[in-house]
């Protein structure tokens, strides 16, 4: 793409603000830097998920240069469409990564293309319920993370809801969110540095409810069912239960030829979390 206008959003008012609510609400301004997230002292009290997430994202340098509004609106790392080899997402006629390199491509949710999402905070802030804030010069409208991101198989030209002209303004975590058991860890294939081959937010709330999302396996966070979270919200799993619980939860993964590890890492993953969130 070349653009023939570059709108600089640093300059809105208040647009890089953290701002609490009477509840532990925040509201983040999204020109705010993912390493001012990451390394707030009350966000990483309360919303530790999403805290640890920002402080893995890329190299120290594209932590304090990036926002995480722009974090949020990455486009796909697949090496295809980033090298400009014909794809559907480029005007091409099919998916080259379905029948080739593919060891990093999605393995839920993919078809007729394979990316995945490399955001690592969107997976901490779909398992934290967080609501987006989008801006255009026709108004303000609000929408919750999880119907912000388009499926390849709803369309193939982005991979957002924003119209022309929309930005998101500001992301918002209610205070019910805060605080409960929070984790995010993510598997890469460099020590750091890295885009994750999987990753994982567990948050169990103060409620006691249960929401799981996986990076890494799909064009956007994928969600775990539902009526998965429940059954580890209900506690008292043994092994034998939190092996069953995260073989359901994986049930519709459809690995490609080279990428088929990357269910085992979820699985582990999903494990390790109903271990922590249950203890």
């Amino acid at each position: 793409m070349s653009p023939s206008t570059l709108v600089d959003l640093r300059t809105v008012d208040d647009g890089d603000a953290l701002a609490w609510t009477s509840d532990d609400g925040l509201r983040i301004g999204a020109a705010a830097r993912v390493q001012d997230i990451a390394q707030d002292a009350r966000v990483r009290e309360r919303f530790p998920a999403l805290a640890e997430s920002c402080s893995v994202v890329g190299s120290p340098a594209l932590r304090n240069m990036g926002t995480i509004g722009g974090n949020l609106c990455q486009r796909p790392r697949c090496w295809y469409f980033r090298r400009a080899i014909p794809c559907l997402k480029n005007g091409g006629v099919g998916c080259p990564a379905k029948n080739g390199e593919n060891q990093y491509h999605a393995i839920l949710d993919g078809g007729p293309c394979y990316i995945v999402h490399p955001s690592d905070p969107a997976v901490a802030l779909t398992a934290l319920d967080a609501q987006l804030v989008l801006t255009s010069n026709g108004g303000t409208r609000t929408l919750p993370i999880d119907q912000f991101y388009v499926l390849p198989r709803e369309r193939l030209d982005q991979e957002t809801v924003l119209r022309p002209g929309e930005v998101i303004s500001a992301i918002v975590l209610d205070g019910g969110a805060a605080g409960g058991r929070q984790r995010y860890r993510k598997l890469m294939q460099r020590g750091a540095w890295d885009f994750a081959l999987t990753s994982i937010a567990a948050v169990r709330r103060t409620d006691g409810a249960v929401r799981i999302a996986l990076g890494g396996v799909a064009p956007r966070p994928w969600r775990v069912p539902e009526s998965v979270e429940e059954d580890i919200a209900s506690g008292g799993l043994d092994e034998d239960s939190i092996a069953a619980l995260a073989e359901r939860a994986l049930y519709d993964a459809e690995p490609l030829a080279k990428n088929a590890y990357k269910v085992s890492l979820a699985a582990s993953l999903l494990r390790d979390a109903m271990r922590e969130l249950g203890a």
